[in-house]
């Protein structure tokens, strides 16, 4: 039953916006995410609920289930689309399959290493239009969430450009990503994620590219001798919610919903920031060459790996494709 009645009586009261105890939920979202409950996914989930809670005086709770409880990931996306899961928190590189477009994401150098360019690119004509792509998927995207950077390592020498060459590097099963690989005179091996500390210390493959908390949670700095820290690959997440329950929301309720999601980026950045910092000590102290990549570096291997890379996609996605990279070109053009 709805409590309208409550909530005016609380407005005359001048309570609305304070969690009122023991009155439940109008509306209850399951939230279901692959993290632990130590990483930043899910620690500001909490967060946000937490917030969404207090600001819509108890109308609103989220559920919050980590650690893949309510399945893996396609599952999740799944559950979202048929109604069975109100929402989940999504990293993109899982979502190429239900949405093509959102494989812009895998274009290496898309996001800008600035904070601020790049929340203005995200909340920008660019952003929106991503969002927008998965509204005939199915679902409602309201907003992107970044969740670190993507970075080298090898077993072999990667200390320019020209070391690439020749070198087997694991990818996602990606075309975007191969021809990233393609334009630095490597070669990319699709394998299951499950297999790679293997294939690494076997040389089925000779390095691999992933985030630094990644890299230290699967112990690969224990199986490479090198790393460099090149910052080319943005892992964003997709928070998606089912249209039919996002619907049944007043719309007071999703402005708050959005609004929170938004208000804790930049705390959830600086978390994933200090994670990521964390890593890197560990991954040194392992004893594993580390490079940092200057910025010289970066734009040269933008330089080399964009074009092909964009050209995979388009190649993959056609005109609406080239459309969302025309959307996002205008909009990177015009940060300032």
């Amino acid at each position: 039953m709805k409590s309208n009645f409550i909530l005016a009586a609380l407005t005359a009261m001048g309570l609305v916006g304070a969690a009122v105890p023991g009155m439940a939920a109008d509306y209850v979202a399951k939230i279901g995410h692959l993290e632990s409950t130590q990483q930043s996914r899910h620690i500001f989930l909490e967060k946000v609920g937490e917030l969404v809670k207090e600001r819509t005086g108890g109308e609103v709770e989220f559920q919050i289930f980590p650690q893949g409880q309510l399945g893996d990931q396609r599952q999740m996306n799944e559950g979202v689309q048929l109604g069975t899961l109100e929402a989940t928190v999504a990293p993109a590189a899982f979502l190429g399959g239900f949405n093509p477009l959102v494989s812009i994401l895998d274009i290496p150098y898309l996001i800008p290493e600035d904070a601020e360019k790049a929340a203005e690119l995200r909340d920008g004509p660019f952003g929106q239009a991503l969002l927008d792509s998965f509204s005939d998927k199915g679902m409602v995207a309201i907003d992107l969430w970044p969740n670190g950077k993507k970075q080298f390592t090898s077993n072999d020498p990667i200390d320019t450009l020209a070391d690439f060459k020749g070198q087997k590097f694991r990818v996602m099963d990606s075309s975007i990503l191969i021809e990233q690989f393609n334009a630095l005179g490597a070669s990319a091996i699709a394998l299951p994620f499950g297999e790679l500390y293997t294939s690494l210390q076997t040389g089925v493959v000779d390095g691999e590219e992933n985030p630094l908390d990644t890299i230290k949670a699967m112990k690969f700095y224990e199986v490479q001798k090198n790393l460099v820290v090149s910052d080319h690959g943005a892992m964003e997440d997709v928070i998606l919610f089912n249209p039919t329950f996002w619907s049944s929301l007043p719309e007071k309720d999703q402005k708050i919903i959005k609004d929170a999601f938004a208000e804790v980026i930049p705390e959830l950045t600086a978390h994933k920031a200090a994670a990521v910092a964390s890593a890197l000590e560990t991954i040194k102290e392992a004893g594993t060459n580390v490079r940092i990549a200057d910025a010289a570096e970066r734009t040269e291997l933008r330089d080399v790996m964009f074009g092909p890379a964009s050209d995979a996609y388009v190649k993959k996605t056609g005109d609406a494709g080239q459309a969302l990279l025309d959307i996002y070109q205008e909009s990177y053009d015009a940060l300032k």
